[in-house]
């Protein structure tokens, strides 16, 4: 087993400095290439990868430029940068906070590698140049770039299919769809949400009446799902849908109240089924049923992930896809 007197010698530290590093004693203080060249010296001897396996000291910036849109879509994103700070800390991780791509690419010598938050992604072009300087990043949430960068995504094609099983199995066979603009996959913009693809793919394939029924387009906030579902309930005035699938939280928080104002009884008229399980879902009148994304989870693994991608300085991408599962409240109960 390596010992801290020869990752000592090998680095050209003391005893006394390695092992505080390696233990994570927050009164040391040493400079950045100090930290570095002890914990270069720690992987070449082999020392985290053997029997005494201990989290090494990193520091990794956080690209957290999202622009706050409104309180229920921010919300969501707070969560899971509070919960990435709570498992940074039990890796021995120390996130820094960064505002924009030119900010990590200025001051990439100081990190061991990246994670990125929140529903936008740098353009193609400023990720190929991180990845240049801070090749180990992993993406949370959205997927922009498969082969520079790792990921970990909620399964939102899985829990599409999940929703219109439980919807079908409760008898529903026209079901609609509200959501939001697509996404950026490495150089290209597609129109459709991943949401969107996956319900129009397994709509057909389980011969699901969606025709009319979709109304997908502008940002994840109130306002615009109390547009949509307003649009499609005054277009289906005398043919409701049996139900709809939402994309998010705050879009079905803005079905619902468009809903009320048109005399639209959930679920007795039509039900509604969500994906995120914010908190606000439970206060909503009826409360939503909603698929809970494990932000938790979420977290950890993108931790996990990124320790082992520098550690092993992995060169493969990989990308992790989180189970959803739902939480039935008054918006839809399925079938027993």
């Amino acid at each position: 087993m390596v010992t801290i007197r020869e990752i000592a010698q090998k680095s050209g530290y003391s005893q006394a400095t390695v092992s505080r590093l390696l233990n994570g004693d927050p009164t040391l203080s040493v400079r950045e290439a100090t930290r570095r060249r002890i914990i270069e010296a720690s992987e070449e001897l082999g020392y985290a990868a053997g029997a005494r396996r201990l989290a090494l000291p990193r520091k990794v910036a956080v690209l957290d430029d999202f622009t706050p849109v409104e309180e229920l879509q921010d919300a969501y994103f707070d969560q899971l940068r509070e919960t990435l700070e709570r498992h940074a800390k039990a890796q021995n991780m120390e996130l820094v906070a960064c505002s924009g791509v030119d900010d990590m690419i200025a001051e990439a010598g100081e990190y061991d590698g990246f994670i990125a938050t929140g529903p936008e992604a740098p353009s193609f072009d400023d990720l190929k140049r991180l990845h240049e300087l801070l090749p180990n990043g992993v993406f949370v949430d959205i997927n922009p770039a498969p082969n520079l960068f790792d990921s970990v995504r909620p399964d939102l094609s899985q829990t599409i299919l999940d929703a219109l099983d439980s919807l079908t199995a409760a008898g529903m066979r026209r079901i609609g769809f509200i959501g939001g603009t697509g996404e950026t996959m490495g150089q290209y913009r597609r129109q459709e949400d991943p949401r969107l693809l996956a319900f129009r793919e397994w709509s057909a394939r389980l011969g699901v009446d969606c025709d009319g029924l979709v109304y997908a387009e502008g940002p994840f906030t109130v306002d615009n799902g109390r547009d949509m579902a307003a649009r499609m309930l005054a277009d289906h005035a005398d043919d409701l849908p049996d139900a709809v699938i939402v994309a998010a939280d705050p879009i079905a928080v803005g079905a619902l109240q468009a809903c009320a104002a048109a005399g639209v009884l959930v679920p007795h008229d039509m039900a509604l089924v969500s994906i995120n399980d914010q908190t606000i879902a439970r206060y909503t009148s009826p409360p939503l049923t909603t698929f809970a994304i494990d932000l938790d989870d979420l977290a950890a693994s993108a931790i996990t992930m990124l320790a082992e991608s520098i550690a092993e300085r992995r060169r493969v991408r990989h990308h992790l896809l989180i189970s959803t599962s739902m939480t039935v409240r008054g918006s839809f109960v399925p079938a027993h």
